[in-house]
């Protein structure tokens, strides 16, 4: 018997965009994370552009999608529709802009796919104003204690279950190996999710023809994980310019196998300015302590800035801070292109980073935490805190999305 499906955060995230919004939903994120599952358990009507018979409706345009989902019936509220991998059609954003201004006050749509949903929203936006985005990221610790749509940015500190927290180190949180919790497979899973971003998603995205050399860079960039990226190593090791290094690294962090952390050097005299960080997206697969412990807290950074944001609590993004002395603060997290929070991450170093006092001083950021990963969890509102102290990572992130 499969396990029954977890509850998850964007499924509420939905339904209150669904009861607030008219728009369309555009929800993105990387293969496997589950779009589709979420989006298909608010809706009426699902139609996918990989069925055959689906294709044909949506190839008839507007008026069949619309006799499809049945508008003509009398609802007590409006019929929601999923339309999923249609960017793989060359004319869907005509044909969405069409069914939105005809049918949307009868129907809600919700937009989603693979990854590459995200590659082709970006190219020239003939649909701006009639959708909201969503960026679905793997589970969190947060998310495994709560899935209601965040009022606020900071929730209360809670403890997760043990259980919950071991999976989440060691198989990650994309829904399949944290549900399965079995090593052998969570082994299978990585290697399959990489070889599908390699040889499928890369060549219906990109002119590459040279995708042996892009999964070297991919090998490479897994054994780099939280480190800084210095293309013109990069380019040497492979054998390639380093203009193209940086071509192929916009294009794997656009498919989600990992993402840029790039430096905040305003208000930092002599801040490094171009050498931006490199995290994969699922941390499972770091094989060094260190950078697993650095990898899942910037995984969960970024969930909780890309959230707040797209839930129109802010404006955020995440950074990293280092100078020519060296010192360095792992993450910035700025909040209305203003230093709010700053992170230094730990596998188990309990020795306070003198760092933390210093930047916090220059940033005037009002939050400055060592989250170390192997502290127990303490029911303390690190936030109530304006001094730079070390918390347990159990707790901060509790305390994030």
């Amino acid at each position: 018997m499969p396990p029954a499906p977890l509850p998850r955060l964007y499924t509420s995230i939905l339904q209150d965009h669904l009861a607030r919004n008219k728009e369309m939903a555009f929800i993105s994120g990387p293969r496997q994370v589950g779009k589709t599952t979420a989006c298909r358990s608010v809706a009426d009507s699902y139609l996918n552009w990989d069925n055959d018979d689906h294709r044909r409706i949506l190839l008839r345009g507007p008026r069949a999608i619309a006799d499809f989902i049945q508008t003509g019936e009398i609802r007590q509220e409006r019929a929601v529709v999923v339309i999923d991998e249609f960017h793989k059609h060359s004319k869907w954003k005509n044909l969405l802009k069409g069914l939105y201004d005809t049918y949307g006050e009868d129907i809600r749509i919700l937009v989603t796919g693979s990854s590459r949903l995200d590659i082709y929203r970006r190219g020239g936006d003939s649909l701006m104003g009639r959708y909201l985005l969503y960026r679905m990221h793997p589970l969190s610790l947060g998310e495994c204690i709560r899935t209601t749509v965040p009022a606020e940015l900071i929730q209360p500190p809670q403890e997760i279950p043990a259980a919950d927290w071991d999976a989440l180190l060691e198989h990650g949180g994309f829904p399949g190996p944290f549900i399965r919790r079995d090593s052998r497979f969570t082994r299978q899973w990585r290697s399959l999710r990489r070889e599908q971003l390699s040889r499928e998603d890369l060549r219906e995205v990109a002119l590459v023809q040279d995708i042996g050399t892009i999964e070297v860079l991919m090998q490479i960039l897994a054994e780099h994980s939280g480190q800084q990226l210095v293309y013109s190593n990069l380019a040497d090791e492979i054998r390639v310019s380093a203009d193209t290094v940086k071509r192929w690294l916009d294009l794997l962090c656009r498919l989600h196998y990992g993402f840029i952390v790039r430096p905040w050097f305003t208000n930092i005299a002599k801040g490094f300015r171009k050498e931006p960080k490199w995290f994969l997206r699922d941390w499972s697969g770091v094989a060094d302590e260190g950078a697993r412990a650095e990898t899942l807290i910037a995984c969960h950074l970024l969930k909780a800035v890309e959230a707040w944001t797209d839930l129109g609590l802010g404006e955020f993004e995440l950074r990293y801070i280092r100078d020519v002395q060296k010192r360095e603060v792992d993450f910035l997290v700025a909040r209305d292109k203003r230093p709010w929070l700053l992170v230094e991450a730990k596998a188990g170093d309990r020795h306070f980073s003198p760092t933390l006092e210093y930047f916090q001083a220059k940033t005037k950021a009002p939050f400055a935490f060592q989250v170390v990963l192997d502290l127990p969890y303490q029911n303390t509102d690190c936030f109530q805190v304006r001094r730079p102290a070390i918390v347990s990572a159990k707790t901060f992130l509790s305390q994030l999305v």
